[in-house]
């Protein structure tokens, strides 16, 4: 089976090769820059492999949340090449990106990406059986302060929301982190144990079903935010 995945939801510009068990990858820090690197890496990794994209059986790809920008561009590409391909895709989401890449150190991770606007996108997961992340709630949009992790218990936590409020964002967990990686990203080879898992449960679909995970999705609902938190500081 060949599995070609990528995630452009972050400044991080990644895509991965699964071929029968063997894994290439290609990383690189885009910035804004997704749209220019994104196609070169893809073809540099099938080449190395020596596949042709007709070769692939099925594409993965992180469907955010994240920037809007990036989260779009990742979503259309799959999509793009899903349907010139007549191949299945399946969207993962950045926090199971990053849970599923996570050190383990415990059994629940933690993962938060810094959303801006004094926000993070946050998640929970627990460790199944087979080491793959179960998320313990839904992803959320949250002021650092009022995020109230549904975890009991040591945990992982990573992502760049660690960094920019690490206070916070450990206030209401029962027991400090086990270990923190405030620098870590999703990235796309991150999700070939659980795309495989999709696979093998019939959960790939065509390309017309794949969505954008923004939690986020109305830039007019964070300015309204924004109006609030000065009213509330004022007052």
């Amino acid at each position: 089976m060949n599995l070609l995945a990528l995630d452009t939801a972050t400044e991080a510009c990644s895509c991965a090769l699964w071929q029968d068990g063997a894994v290439r990858t290609r990383v690189s820090r885009a910035g804004r820059d997704h749209t220019q690197q994104l196609l070169p890496q893809l073809q540099s990794l099938l080449a190395e492999s020596g596949l042709a994209f007709a070769q692939i059986d099925g594409l993965v790809v992180g469907i955010g949340p994240g920037s809007f920008a990036g989260v779009r561009i990742g979503v259309a590409a799959a999509k793009g090449l899903a349907l010139a391909l007549d191949r299945p895709v399946w969207g993962v989401s950045s926090l199971a990106l990053l849970a599923a890449a996570a050190p383990p150190a415990a059994s629940m991770v933690c993962a938060a990406l810094d959303a801006r606007l004094d926000a993070v996108y946050a998640q929970a997961f627990q460790r199944d059986a087979q080491g793959l992340p179960e998320p313990l709630a839904p992803a959320e949009v949250v002021v650092p302060a009022a995020l109230r992790w549904p975890v009991d218990g040591p945990c992982v936590a990573v992502g760049t929301g660690w960094a920019r409020y690490p206070e916070a964002l450990a206030a209401s967990l029962t027991a400090a982190p086990r270990h923190t990686d405030g620098s870590a990203l999703p990235l796309a080879e991150a999700g070939f144990g659980l795309a495989r898992r999709a696979w093998a449960q019939g959960a790939f679909g065509p390309a017309a079903t794949l969505q954008p995970l923004y939690l986020r999705d109305k830039v007019a609902l964070t300015l309204i935010e924004q109006q609030a938190r000065r009213q509330a500081a004022e007052g």
